[in-house]
């Protein structure tokens, strides 16, 4: 009965230790914790400069300049249109001219 009891005094003693061990791990866990949220730094405000919103003149002016290239592109589509139209009457006219040279009329 001896022996058992010194083990197990043996092995409480060594319980002690390792809490102990235990105990100064968590300490420093907690000390470094600590030391890690002074040293972060506090956020920083905001210094960018914000945009003034647009005038109503200024919208104004951007949405005729819009209606003006609007009608730009509609006369320009319209140009195209009529050239091709164009090209097409002037293609038949010089196949047909060159049907009939080839005929010998």
């Amino acid at each position: 009965m001896s022996d058992a009891l010194e083990k197990a005094e043996a092995a409480v003693a060594k319980a002690e230790s390792n809490s102990d061990v235990l105990a100064v791990a968590m300490a420093a866990l907690e000390l470094a914790k600590a030391a890690q949220a002074q040293q972060q730094p506090a956020p920083a405000s905001c210094q960018h400069q914000t945009k003034q919103r647009r005038s109503a003149a200024e919208w104004i002016g951007i949405s005729c300049a819009v209606c003006v290239g609007g009608v730009g592109v509609a006369f320009a589509s319209l140009a195209l249109a009529i050239l091709g139209g164009v090209a097409a009457i002037v293609v038949l006219v010089l196949r047909d001219m060159w049907r009939d040279m080839r005929k010998g009329r």
